[in-house]
């Protein structure tokens, strides 16, 4: 009798047990949260690890692995963790994971990519097992920021002698909702319910993603209604979907967390003078690339933050589209009819909406007399040989933001120097002493003033024709419940979907 009803319990439980279907498009390549640098590791860790903080459904810093976190003056943090949070091999996080997971961002051999988040850091010590001091060097913008990584385990990682290239990068032990269950290269990533995480059990009981490597298949699956969560373009929502897709899948639609642009090389001597920037600017119609690009799927950008980010300043417009204006500064910079301004804007394949919006912008700057030549190369050979070395006169290109913008990267002048994300070579004093006045300032509303200074000088002196904001256009299974779609998308509450 007990064996028939061990049996019933087993079948049932089979029966209903819940799998939720995603696609990937790549094999990751390290699923470790300080190692994950491509959009698949990225992608697969979130599910396996948590950091000390995170971000709420409304972009707010609340804890995570943290129980409580205040700062006891301008420079010193003290955090304090929950107890019997556990790693998926059940041992208790304690503080020694937090100053193991510190000492190995900020170590000189293994290369990270944020790694210099941590350079304002000037101690972290634990004052108890689930107490956490950290002081840093002066105020700090990103002082809670940096601890929304992903914790490593110092009962499995303290004796590894290259984490570059460990087998815990493809065998991951997190705290996170799920356990990698099976991984292989190229292949179908298994994911399963973490009976012990701290937050409850996730209601579904597996992930299963799906391996296709072009956006194509993945769109095919959906519509045989293979997969439960994915992404659709603006031209498949448009005009390649029917009533029967629409019947199985919800469609949810917002503003992305990307924008794409023109990057004008100001060492170039015909961007120099702001006449011939300004002139461009204004002789694109942005809301037309939006409408052709997107099918309405999208807006116009303005500047270098979004809509939606408290650091966004909606006084700056976006200049409407006057031909007569840009052609009146053309010829006051000696550009006219006999003497047209010409230069390459380069672009890369496998992104069809750049090589359309590069060929609509040249239409549109020819109205002007300007001449553009499109180039367009493979992105390995576009990163190496143009991006990278800053080596074009003109680029389209875009960048993804987050919700805590840091200017320096992209804004401040000492990051023209090689490896830095400066492309355009873009100098402004008055912007460098901004952006670091910026840096050390923890107070919210003061930084989003001076972040919106920014903003409005970087959109006058137009080193970027800023270009257009997708949007972000997520299908979801209708069979999903407790789906709670905020700006920050839908994932944000994934532990409690039911299927």
């Amino acid at each position: 009798m007990k064996k028939t009803i061990l049996l019933f319990f087993l079948i049932t439980n089979f029966l209903i047990a819940s799998t939720l279907n995603l696609s990937i498009s790549s094999s990751p390549s390290r699923i470790n949260p300080i190692l994950a640098n491509d959009t698949a590791s990225t992608e697969i860790s979130q599910w396996i690890f948590n950091g000390l903080l995170k971000y709420d459904k409304d972009g707010n810093i609340v804890p995570d692995i943290a129980k409580s976190f205040k700062f006891t003056d301008k420079t010193t943090l003290i955090i304090k963790l929950k107890k019997n949070v556990l790693w998926q091999d059940k041992k208790e996080v304690t503080a020694k994971d937090v100053l193991f997971t510190y000492n190995t961002i900020i170590n000189p051999k293994i290369y990270i990519s944020f790694k210099s988040n941590y350079d304002k850091v000037k101690s972290v010590k634990a004052l108890d097992k689930y107490t956490i001091e950290i002081k840093y060097k002066e105020p700090y913008f990103k002082a809670l920021e940096i601890w929304l990584v992903g914790l490593l385990p110092y009962h499995i990682l303290k004796d590894e002698k290259n984490l570059m290239t460990s087998k815990f990068n493809k065998h991951p032990i997190g705290t996170g909702p799920y356990i990698l269950e099976n991984f292989k290269n190229s292949s179908d990533i298994t994911l399963k319910a973490n009976n012990s995480y701290f937050e409850g059990r996730p209601k579904i009981d597996k992930i299963q993603y799906k391996f296709y490597p072009d956006t194509t298949t993945s769109f095919l699956m959906l519509k045989q209604n293979q997969l439960d969560v994915s992404s659709l373009t603006a031209l498949q929502i448009d005009r390649q979907i029917d009533k029967k897709f629409l019947d199985n899948y919800k469609i949810i639609e917002s503003q992305s967390f990307s924008y794409d642009y023109v990057g004008l090389n100001l060492k170039n001597e015909k961007f120099k003078d702001i006449k011939v920037r300004k002139a461009l600017s204004l002789a694109i119609n942005r809301q037309q690339l939006v409408d052709i690009l997107f099918f309405g799927h999208g807006k116009v950008c303005n500047g270098p933050f979004l809509p939606g980010s408290f650091v966004y300043n909606d006084k700056i417009k976006s200049p409407k589209q006057n031909i007569k204006k840009a052609k009146e500064l053309l010829k006051q910079a000696g550009y006219d009819k006999n003497n047209p301004l010409e230069f390459e804007l380069t672009t890369n394949t496998g992104n069809e909406i750049r090589i359309n919006a590069a060929q609509i912008i040249q239409h549109q700057l020819k109205k002007a007399g300007v001449n553009v030549k499109i180039r367009v190369l493979e992105w390995q050979a576009f990163l190496n040989t143009v991006v990278l070395p800053k080596k074009f006169e003109a680029v389209l290109l875009g960048w993804s933001t987050t919700l805590a913008p840091d200017a320096y990267p992209l804004w401040h002048s000492n990051s023209q120097r090689m490896g830095g994300f400066n492309l355009v070579h873009y100098s402004n004093k008055k912007v460098d002493n901004l952006i670091e006045e910026g840096a050390r300032t923890i107070n919210r509303e003061k930084f989003a003033q001076i972040y919106k200074e920014i903003f409005a000088q970087i959109a006058n002196d137009t080193p970027y024709l800023f270009l257009y904001i997708p949007n972000s256009i997520t299908v979801v299974n209708k069979k999903i419940k407790h789906i709670k779609p905020t700006f920050l998308g839908i994932m944000h509450n994934q532990i409690e979907w039911e299927k």
